[in-house]
């Protein structure tokens, strides 16, 4: 097994063990699983001096190749991820805000394509 394949298998474990992604608050580096359809992956934060570092890693099943988002979150400040579905159907997508000091993962209505 690779490094990346182990990597990411020990990623979607943590997730498993910590629960779905919904609307609650998450604590410093507590991983929350991300189900965007065919896409999924864990998010988690850490506390910086410049705002909360959100780290989410994606990929399409075992097989894709990961993908990392990494932002940085200010008080009332959101970032949306979505998979993009048939034409004229919303995407499949969650957002991740920062509201005071608590970060929320939750399912996000996003516009259609």
């Amino acid at each position: 097994m690779s490094i990346r394949n182990t990597i990411l298998a020990t990623t979607f474990t943590l997730a498993s063990l910590l629960g779905a992604a919904h609307a609650d608050g998450v604590r410093p580096i507590q991983a929350r699983s991300i189900d965007l359809g065919k896409v999924s992956g864990v998010a988690y934060y850490t506390v910086e001096r410049d705002g909360f570092r959100v780290v989410t890693t994606l990929a399409q099943g075992e097989a894709g190749t990961p993908v990392r988002v990494v932002a940085v979150l200010g008080p009332g400040q959101s970032v949306m991820l979505s998979t993009p579905r048939e034409s004229g159907v919303a995407p499949v997508a969650v957002e991740i805000s920062r509201q005071a000091d608590t970060v929320l993962v939750r399912k996000a209505a996003a516009a259609t394509n």
